[in-house]
């Protein structure tokens, strides 16, 4: 039949068993093949490609009818006519992912696939529809079409100034990649279900990898971080234990008390604590991996403190810690686990009032740093941070700091830790007889006086304003020192209109905590300071190795451990150190300060 005699009236052409052509009223032809029953309706399917009119419109329809029953006979054509949103529907039931990672998958799909391509055809999703995908999310995180408002919150409020009119935010380049990693796991189970002839996520182009940027804090913020920390001792005892073991967040907040060895100077790490909004739950850590980290003696040390706190804490509650509990808690008898929100919220919120711009996760960037400087080899280092692959993600992360060595990676770290305050467990005890926070120093300083007689038993305590002005400090620090003299017993209760007063409770001034006889209260009120120093070993005075460290050079306990340190690290094996000897010299200056020798 010609294409003349056919152009007057519309229908069937040519049919074959399988398929045809048919003419359409506009003179173009259709090539229409059968493709079987769709796997998920179980409604009939059929491939068609519409050639346009025109004088070789049947001939072009011939071949268009070939090509599709070709590509029915090699099963390249769709099995059905699913869409995206089916897809990823089917494919989630066997996807082998922890609960955590499902969930982000989950709301990865809700925000960013569905609403965008979830009603595309999985047949029809090839590269130029995914190219364009990628760049809409790397144009705005919100997906946004035209301007509107961005509000704090999602409930009924008053605007303020942190509502505004919406900025575009692309999408990280690693979420974009894990979207793209999800589609091409789904549409590869379905792959293999013939629902699709093949994998179309192939052919797409993510966005490249970042490369790897780690920012450790410097050894100056760190000490700033760790002695404000001190500040409240649990919260200290936490970050502490993170600077000298490098935990993942999760994993520290799944210690618990069994995994503590203070015998063999041990912590071991098996177990996470995974959150998603206010649900959490308990998991293997993030490679599968158990590890068994080497703590410094003054770790150990620390955290034998810190047990017999909590368990002296809970047994004034008549409850008791058992070796199940866990170690960072916010609950008495440790039953509860510490939120890794709550930690990241809490140690972000130490660094802005600090004035640092860093992160709890950069804690472990600062430990993989300070122990690849000081010549740790990267196995050892890997092994600490529980990486996997032998060192490969530790040198792709860390390859700016890698230096050869083969040292013992806990005392190397620290020696690179700045020093433990004097306060260990008990704050308000240590505060009587070693304050460090401005306001414990004042405390500490009208203790001595109400002991020693100087305030008399019985008279009307200092005001607040009172104490502020004498001390020459502010009235919230000022507030805390008063504090503390009321949990020290030292002032009887206030209240409305009634002045407390002083009340001696006969302790003796031991001579370390009578201090000089007139202390200035400016000097009184200042905290101790660490500087950054250079120190040369020398042994029978030949030189032997030069570092630098942040110490307080007047501290000779400090520099004996340093020196003891250095000369180990040098291959020293004896139990004598006469014939070394430390130069000390300040940070950026040739000059010599000071000798200091071990006697």
């Amino acid at each position: 039949m010609s294409m003349a005699r056919s152009s007057s009236t519309t229908g069937a052409i040519k049919r074959r068993q399988r398929g045809g052509l048919y003419l359409l009223p506009s003179g173009a032809v259709r090539a229409r093949v059968a493709n079987g029953k769709d796997r998920i309706t179980g409604k009939r399917l059929y491939l068609e490609e519409t050639i346009p009119a025109g004088p070789d419109a049947l001939d072009e329809g011939e071949k268009a009818l070939r090509r599709l029953i070709t590509q029915v006979d090699e099963k390249k054509a769709p099995q059905t006519r699913a869409t995206v949103n089916q897809v990823i529907d089917a494919h989630m039931p066997y996807a082998k992912v922890s609960e955590s990672t499902r969930r982000t998958l989950i709301r990865y799909a809700n925000k960013h696939i569905r609403p965008l391509i979830g009603e595309e055809q999985a047949g029809k999703v090839d590269a130029e529809l995914l190219d364009r995908y990628y760049a809409e999310l790397a144009r705005c995180r919100d997906h946004c079409t035209k301007p509107f408002t961005e509000h704090r919150t999602q409930r009924k409020h008053t605007c303020d100034a942190r509502c505004g009119p919406h900025i575009c935010k692309p999408l990280a380049d690693w979420s974009i990649r894990k979207i793209h990693f999800f589609l091409s796991a789904a549409f590869e189970t379905v792959r293999r279900w013939t629902w699709v002839s093949m994998n179309p996520i192939d052919l797409a182009r993510p966005p490249a990898a970042p490369q790897p940027d780690p920012q450790p804090p410097t050894p100056e913020e760190a000490a700033l971080l760790l002695n404000a920390a001190w500040q409240d001792v649990f919260f200290g005892t936490l970050v502490w234990v993170a600077f000298t073991t490098s935990p993942r967040r999760a994993e520290l907040c799944g210690l618990r008390w069994k995994h503590f060895e203070p015998k063999r100077a041990r912590l071991a790490f098996h177990r996470n604590i995974v959150q998603d909004g206010a649900d959490i739950w308990e998991k293997d850590t993030k490679t599968g991996q158990k590890r068994h980290i080497a703590l410094d003696e003054q770790t150990n040390a620390l955290l034998i403190d810190y047990r017999d706190y909590c368990e002296e804490q809970a047994k004034k509650l008549g409850l008791k810690i058992t070796r199940e509990s866990f170690i960072f808690s916010l609950t008495t008898d440790g039953s509860q686990p510490y939120r890794p929100e709550t930690l990241t919220q809490r140690y972000n919120r130490l660094a802005q009032r600090l004035g640092i711009e860093t992160t709890f996760r950069r804690v472990r960037h600062y430990s993989a740093t300070e122990l690849i400087v000081a010549g740790v080899d990267i196995r050892t280092v890997a092994g600490r941070l529980g990486h996997s692959g032998g060192g490969t993600t530790t040198l792709k992360v860390y390859a700016a700091w890698v230096s050869e060595a083969d040292q013992r990676a806990s005392k190397t770290l620290l020696e690179h830790v700045p020093p433990q305050p004097p306060a260990r467990v008990s704050a308000t005890e240590r505060a009587k007889t070693a304050p460090s926070a401005p306001y414990e120093e004042i405390a500490a300083a009208i203790r001595r006086r109400i002991l020693s007689g100087e305030i008399a038993d019985g008279s009307v305590a200092p005001s607040i304003k009172e104490v502020a002005a004498t001390f020459s400090t502010s009235i919230g620090t000022a507030h805390r020192a008063v504090g503390l003299l009321h949990t020290w017993g030292l002032l009887s209760p206030a209240g409305r209109g009634i002045r407390p007063t002083v009340i001696n409770t006969g302790e003796n001034l031991s001579p370390a905590q009578e201090g000089p006889a007139e202390p200035p209260l400016e000097e009184a009120s200042k905290p101790r300071e660490l500087t950054m120093i250079n120190l040369t070993l020398l042994r029978n005075g030949d030189r032997i190795s030069s570092f630098s460290a942040q110490a307080d050079p007047h501290d000779p306990s400090q520099l004996k451990r340093l020196l003891i340190g250095a000369a180990r690290r040098r291959g020293h094996e004896g139990g004598t150190f006469d014939d070394y000897e430390l130069e000390i010299r300040n940070s950026g200056s040739p000059e010599l300060v000071s000798t200091f020798v071990v006697l």
